[in-house]
């Protein structure tokens, strides 16, 4: 009895796509606690990945479902600055409520999410490429409405102390808000993919969607409403971004096209779909920020940073292969049944 329940354990963890992602997540956090010292383990130290981990992270979430899914957003490059425009040119340049620029800047992401989800679902053009055409094309209209109107591709954004304290805040003086916006996200979206139907719909759709439309799906309406909220997490961060640091840049945001895609990865995500999990991406989101910024607390050259970041990228994915392929093959011994 005792082996049975051990062996369905031991499969069951087999099975769980974060597996590979909390071990990661494990190894380097010790390596850069080993070389970086105190001052990697200081609250300044944990403050500095914690901060980067959270702005990503909010981005991550939603893309790994798209990925899980079996779709893929690039656009949201050049939506994170665009919501930092869009709130920065409103509520900064024109001295609009500060309510009406955020408002403004959600419904910019979540519209051009559904342009992408149409485009998508109505043409069957990869997701990659139609996302790619749009990423080119706002960052154009970024670029060239902010000039129009401003006369600069960089505005200032003095926002008052409610938005500030929502959004654009330190907690203890070193931790951003966004930690708090991000966990609410983690909970919320967490909640939907592993305990509602409506995450049931979307694994089925990365394992096979026209099997999925067969069912009674609404595929379709699935895929804008991710792409949607895809979009507008990605203008979120540029508005928290634009309240926190005073200003907006238009060249800011293309580095989260594949920092998300690496976080989502590494956290257990499959490129082809249909397998993934909500921890395993918050768990590959710490892994990506630790190494991004643990290198500057080691006597290394930050300059290897780039290497680690591919290196890491490259063992996640044979890692998770092969715990994948453990899981399928795992076959527990019977109750009864001899050793």
């Amino acid at each position: 009895m005792t082996n049975t329940t051990t062996s369905f354990s031991i499969g069951a963890l087999l099975r769980r796509p974060e597996t590979g992602s909390f071990l990661g997540l494990a190894a380097v956090f010790g390596f850069f606690s080993f070389f970086g010292g105190s001052n990697f383990a200081s609250i300044g130290g944990a403050a500095s990945w914690l901060n980067v981990a959270a702005a990503l992270g909010i981005i991550a979430i939603p893309i790994g479902l798209l990925m899980i899914a079996g779709e893929l957003d690039i656009s949201i490059g050049s939506l994170v600055p665009a919501g930092s425009m869009m709130v920065a040119i409103i509520s900064g340049h024109f001295h609009m409520p500060i309510l009406l620029g955020i408002g403004a800047a959600l419904a910019l992401g979540a519209f051009v999410g559904l342009i992408n989800g149409l485009l998508v679902v109505r043409t069957a053009v990869p997701s990659f490429i139609v996302t790619l055409g749009t990423l080119f094309a706002v960052a154009g209209l970024t670029l060239g409405l902010s000039v129009l109107v401003t006369g600069t591709t960089s505005v200032a954004l003095k926002a008052g102390p409610e938005a500030k304290w929502l959004l654009g805040r330190f907690i203890g003086g070193v931790f951003q808000v966004t930690i708090l916006w991000w966990i609410a996200a983690a909970l919320l979206w967490g909640f939907l993919l592993h305990f509602t139907r409506f995450g049931n719909w979307i694994f089925a759709m990365g394992g096979d969607k026209v099997s999925a439309r067969n069912a009674g799906i609404p595929t379709d309406r699935m895929t804008i409403l991710l792409f949607m909220c895809s979009g507008a997490s990605a203008t979120f961060v540029g508005v928290s971004q634009a309240i926190l640091y005073n200003s907006a840049q238009v060249s800011a945001g293309q580095s989260y096209i594949f920092n998300s895609i690496i976080s989502v990865v590494v956290g257990g995500v499959l490129l082809t779909g249909g397998y993934g999990s909500v921890v395993g991406i918050i768990l590959g989101t710490l892994t990506f920020a630790v190494v991004s910024q643990g290198i500057y607390y080691t006597p290394f050259d930050a300059n290897w940073a780039s290497l680690i970041i591919g290196v890491l990228l490259l063992l996640a994915v044979l890692m998770n292969n092969t715990f994948r392929k453990m899981a399928l093959s795992y076959a527990p011994k019977k109750k009864g049944a001899k050793a």
